[in-house]
C-alpha cells in the first residue's frame, strides 16, 4: 500500500487526517476563515474555489492564492466542486479543465482535486501535468441522493487507481442505517483487497457521521471537520473530531 507525503502530512499512516473546508463568496470572506485556522487543531484545508464570485476571474484567483500562501503554510487542496456533485456553480468542462491547469501551475497549491466523471482523457493528461508539478490529485466522485451498491462503489474507487490518482475520494448520501455499512463495508473492501494507494471515504448526512470517525479501522485515510462553515452535510466540528479519532485510535 502507498503511502503520499504531502508536506509533512503523510497519508495512509497513522490516524486519519482533518481537512477543514475554506468557503467564502469574496476574498475577504476566505482569508477570515484562514485566520481563523491559527488556533485550530486541523492537518490541511480544502479551499473550495466554487464558492468564490470571482473564480472565473484568473487574475482575482491568483491574488486569492497568494494571500492565503502568506497566511497559510499547512497543504492545500484547491477543488472546484461542480453543481451536478453538489458544488455552489458550474463551469464547462473546458473551463472546469482550464482552471485546476491554472492552480496545478500557479504553485500555490499543493493538491487538486478532479471529478471521475467529467472527461477521462483531460483528467488522465491533467495528472500527468500534476505529477511533473508535484500536485498530488485527489480523484473524486459525489452522490448527493443515493448511494450505490457496494460493488459500484468498489469499481469507482478501482477506476480512479487505474487513472492515476494519488488518493481516491468518494462521497454518498444514505437513506437508511443500511447504506452507511453499504459505504464501510466498501472501505472495508478496498482497504483488505482492492486498494494499492489512500482513499477518502464518507457517508453524508445525519446517519453517516459515524463513516467520518471511524476511517482508521475501515480505511478512509481523511476526514471533512468544520472549523466555522461546513461544505457538506453532516460534518463535524473539528475539536470533536480530534477528540473522537483519539479515542478510536488503533495505536
Amino acid at each position: 500500500m502507498k503511502i503520499v507525503q504531502v508536506k509533512d502530512i503523510v497519508f495512509n499512516e497513522g490516524r486519519p487526517k482533518i481537512c477543514v473546508p475554506l468557503v467564502g463568496k469574496t476574498k475577504q470572506d476566505i482569508l477570515a476563515a484562514v485566520k481563523i485556522l491559527e488556533n485550530v487543531a486541523f492537518d490541511l484545508a480544502e479551499l473550495r474555489i466554487d464558492f468564490f464570485e470571482g473564480v472565473e476571474h484568473p487574475e482575482q484567483v491568483e491574488a486569492l492564492l497568494a494571500e492565503i500562501k502568506s497566511l497559510y503554510k499547512k497543504p492545500l487542496l484547491f477543488t472546484f466542486r461542480t453543481k451536478k456533485e453538489g458544488g455552489e456553480r458550474e463551469l464547462s468542462l473546458d473551463r472546469y479543465f482550464e482552471l485546476n491547469r491554472f492552480a496545478i501551475r500557479s504553485g500555490m497549491v499543493d493538491m487538486i482535486d478532479l471529478e471521475l466523471f467529467s472527461s477521462e482523457e483531460d483528467v488522465i493528461k491533467l495528472i500527468a501535468e500534476a505529477n511533473e508539478q508535484n500536485v498530488k490529485v485527489v480523484l473524486s466522485s459525489h452522490e448527493f441522493f443515493r448511494t450505490p451498491p457496494k460493488e459500484e462503489i468498489v469499481a469507482r474507487l478501482v477506476k480512479m487507481q487505474q487513472l492515476g490518482a494519488d488518493i481516491t475520494k468518494i462521497a454518498v448520501m444514505p437513506q437508511s442505517e443500511e447504506d452507511v455499512l453499504t459505504l464501510l463495508a466498501a472501505t472495508l473492501e478496498m482497504k483488505k483487497e482492492k486498494a494499492d494507494r489512500p482513499c477518502i471515504t464518507m457517508s453524508m448526512g445525519k446517519y453517516g457521521v459515524i463513516s467520518r470517525l471511524a476511517g482508521e479501522l475501515f480505511g478512509s485515510c481523511l476526514t471533512f471537520a468544520a472549523a466555522k462553515d461546513v461544505s457538506a452535510p453532516g460534518q463535524v466540528s473539528v475539536r470533536d473530531v480530534r477528540s473522537i479519532l483519539e479515542i478510536l485510535a488503533l495505536d
